[in-house]
C-alpha cells in the first residue's frame, strides 16, 4: 500500500486482522517478515523508533500521571534537549491547537477523558512528525464525545497538514474522518479506496458485509437488453445497470439496505416477494426485515414517514432501481487482496 503525504487513512477491520500490527511496523515496534517500509523514499523498517519522524496516541492515552498537561506535551522535547525558550514556545502554540490554553498545571486525573485524549495529541503532535499513528483513540470516550472528536481530530489533522494513519473497528468513525480506508482481512487488504467507493463499490462479499448492512444475491444472467442485465435466482427476477455481462454469467449482487423498495404489486423486470417479519423504529429511520422464498433476508430501512407502514406477517414485492445494485466477487477475495510489500 502506498499512502499519500498530508493524508488522512483509516486502517479498519475485524479484531485480529492485522490493523495494530501494521501500525507497530510502521512505528518500528514490529519487524516485517517480509518487504520493506519507506519514508519519504527511505527505507525505515530496519531503525528503531527512536529513530524516526513517527509518534503514536495509543487508546489509553499513556499520559505520564504524576506530570502536569505542560510537562507531559514537553516531555519528548526535553529527551530531545531542546532548548527551554523553544519548548515553551512550541507547548504553547500546541496547548492553542488543542483548545487547552489554561490546562497547563492540571494533572490527568482531573481532566476529562476528551481533555486528556487531546493532551496525548499534543504530546504527539509537538515533535513534529512527518507522520501521527492512533490507534483506536477514541475507543474508551463515550458516544457523544467520540463524535465530538472525529470531528476535531479531522479538523486539526487538515490544518496541520500531517499525515495520520488511524486505525479502528468502528465503520462509521472510518466512513467520517477518513481521506482513504484500507479493509483488512486475516494480515490482507481486501480494498483501499474513498469511504465512498469501499461502500458503494465494495469489490468482495466481505466488504460489503463488513462496512454497512448489505443484501447480497447469487444470481445468473438471464438476458441482457440495453444496457441492463436481467438476474435470476431461486426468490425471482431482478435487475442491474450493465453491459459488460452476458447470459448464463454467475454473478453476486449487492444492494444497499436504503436502496431497497417495496410495493404492493409486483414491479416490471422484478419479482422478488418477501414477508416482512420484523420492523424496527430506530428514532430517525425504520428497520423493516423480509424473508424470501428460499428462507433468506432482505433488509430495507429508508422508510418513509407517513408512507404505507408494512405489518409483520404481510406480503409484499421488492425491488430497486437499476442504477442502485453493484455486482462484487464471488469469492471472498478481491483483486486488490495482496500481501502489502511497501508502504510509502
Amino acid at each position: 500500500m502506498s499512502i499519500k503525504r498530508g493524508e488522512f487513512l483509516t486502517i479498519l477491520g475485524p479484531s485480529g486482522c492485522g490493523k495494530t500490527t501494521t501500525l507497530r511496523m510502521i512505528a518500528g515496534f514490529e519487524r516485517p517478515t517480509s518487504g520493506n517500509i519507506f519514508l519519504n523514499g527511505s527505507r525505515i523498517d530496519n531503525k528503531e523508533p527512536y529513530e524516526l519522524s513517527i509518534n503514536t496516541v495509543f487508546q489509553n492515552y499513556a499520559l505520564f500521571p504524576h506530570m502536569n498537561v505542560y510537562d507531559n506535551i514537553a516531555y519528548g522535547l526535553k529527551i530531545k534537549k531542546i532548548d527551554k525558550k523553544t519548548i515553551k514556545e512550541r507547548v504553547n502554540k500546541m496547548l492553542e491547537i488543542v483548545r487547552l490554553k489554561g490546562y497547563e498545571k492540571r494533572m490527568p486525573k482531573n481532566l476529562s477523558g476528551g481533555q486528556r485524549q487531546r493532551v496525548a495529541i499534543a504530546r504527539a503532535l509537538v515533535n513534529n512528525p512527518d507522520v501521527l499513528l492512533l490507534d483506536e483513540p477514541l475507543g474508551a470516550l463515550d458516544f457523544k464525545l467520540r463524535k465530538q472528536m472525529q470531528v476535531e481530530l479531522k479538523n486539526l489533522q487538515r490544518n496541520l497538514g500531517i499525515t495520520f494513519i488511524y486505525v479502528t473497528h468502528d465503520q462509521e468513525e472510518a466512513l467520517n474522518m477518513s481521506d482513504r480506508i484500507i479493509i483488512m482481512k486475516d494480515g490482507v487488504i481486501e480494498q483501499i479506496g474513498t469511504p465512498m467507493e469501499i461502500y458503494e463499490k465494495p469489490h468482495t462479499k466481505f466488504v460489503a458485509d463488513f462496512i454497512g448492512e448489505s443484501n447480497i444475491f447469487d444470481c445468473i444472467v438471464d438476458s441482457v437488453s440495453n444496457g441492463i442485465a436481467y438476474l435470476k435466482n431461486e426468490n425471482g427476477y431482478m435487475g442491474i445497470n450493465s453491459d459488460s455481462l452476458k447470459k448464463g454469467d454467475k454473478v453476486c449482487l449487492m444492494v444497499r439496505p436504503e436502496n431497497i423498495k417495496f410495493s404492493l404489486n409486483p414491479k416490471e423486470k422484478f419479482s422478488l416477494r418477501g414477508k416482512v417479519i420484523s420492523s424496527v423504529y430506530l428514532g430517525s429511520n425504520r428497520k423493516i426485515t423480509f424473508k424470501l422464498e428460499n428462507g433468506s433476508f432482505v433488509i430495507l430501512n429508508n422508510y418513509v414517514k407517513g408512507a404505507y407502514l408494512p405489518q409483520v406477517g404481510e406480503y409484499l414485492w421488492l425491488y430497486w432501481n437499476f442504477q442502485d445494485a453493484v455486482i462484487i466477487q464471488n469469492e471472498d477475495e478481491g483483486e486488490d487482496s495482496k500481501e502489502a510489500k511497501e508502504v510509502v
